[in-house]
């Protein structure tokens, strides 16, 4: 039987057109700002110039970023109401941004003008790799001709099944961005220590441990990838990083050596919307774990 639902995802997510494409997901573009011009991921650009960005980060461009208005939302998502579809739209944490009560606005003005249609939303929980590891999951169950309820009730068991850890190797753009304590932020830089960071339950940042220097970082995620790991052979290892290929690929490797290495890791760059509040030089990872 034919799915009468579209999905749709965002940038935030760290999802390509070109990955979305193989699910057929609809791409609804995070803005971010650079000296006053918006900027909206695969609309203004086809690729991410990964390198060019976050060099331009390190010579210190400070990025901003903005809400969606309801208007916008309603741009993307009328056309598939009027034709009859509903829509299942797997998005990055609300409780990081704004906007999604301007989602919920934009919802409630459409759904009174197409009573008959449906509008599913999973919150992710996470941004970037997490919420790409879970985008994957739902794309795979959808492409299986799973219904928009089934894959609602798949996600309220498993979305906190994606612990998602990173560390960065300057803590000035979260401290800017309010994503980390300032405390923390200034003994990050001072001391060198890293404080491991993680996407909690509640769909927030939030310190996990620190640890010294590189070796120590790496050291502390493979310690909680070995205490929080469950079945991490059947399910995708997604490892994020901003313009730091040189380290995702040192923890990739010591992912291998400890589970084999016939596993399902797939390397991805961070966005830039999210890049914005992490900064360069960052490397993460999200795997399937008995909890967040």
């Amino acid at each position: 039987m034919k799915q009468n639902f579209v999905l749709f995802t965002d940038t935030d997510t760290d999802i390509t057109p070109t990955v979305a494409q193989e699910y057929g997901y609809n791409l609804i573009a995070m803005p971010y700002t650079v000296d006053g011009k918006d900027v909206f991921p695969y609309r203004d650009f086809k690729e991410f110039e990964c390198h060019a960005f976050y060099d331009s980060l390190r010579n210190g461009v400070m990025p901003t970023t903005s809400a969606l208005n309801a208007k916008a939302y309603k741009e993307y998502f009328e056309p598939f109401f009027r034709e009859g579809k509903d829509i299942l739209y797997v998005h990055f944490s609300r409780a990081m941004s704004g906007s999604f009560a301007q989602m919920d606005i934009a919802v409630k003005e459409l759904q009174a003008v197409y009573p008959d249609r449906k509008f599913y939303a999973i919150d992710t929980k996470g941004i970037t790799i997490c919420s790409y590891n879970i985008v994957r999951e739902v794309g795979d169950m959808y492409l299986q001709g799973k219904s928009a309820e089934e894959i609602v009730a798949w996600s309220k068991n498993e979305i906190d099944k994606f612990p998602t850890y990173f560390f960065v190797n300057d803590l000035k753009f979260f401290k800017r961005s309010g994503r980390v304590k300032a405390m923390a932020a200034i003994m990050g830089n001072l001391l060198g220590i890293r404080p491991i960071l993680c996407m909690d339950s509640d769909g927030l940042m939030g310190p996990q441990g620190k640890a010294r220097g590189l070796k120590g970082a790496l050291d502390k995620v493979m310690e909680i990838i070995d205490e929080l790991q469950e079945d991490i052979t059947k399910h995708r290892i997604i490892i994020g990083h901003t313009d730091d290929l040189k380290t995702a690929q040192m923890l990739r490797e010591r992912i291998e050596a400890k589970y084999g290495s016939g596993l399902q890791i797939e390397m991805v760059v961070v966005n830039p919307t999210a890049g914005s509040h992490c900064g360069p030089d960052g490397v993460g990872v999200c795997f399937h774990g008995k909890h967040r």
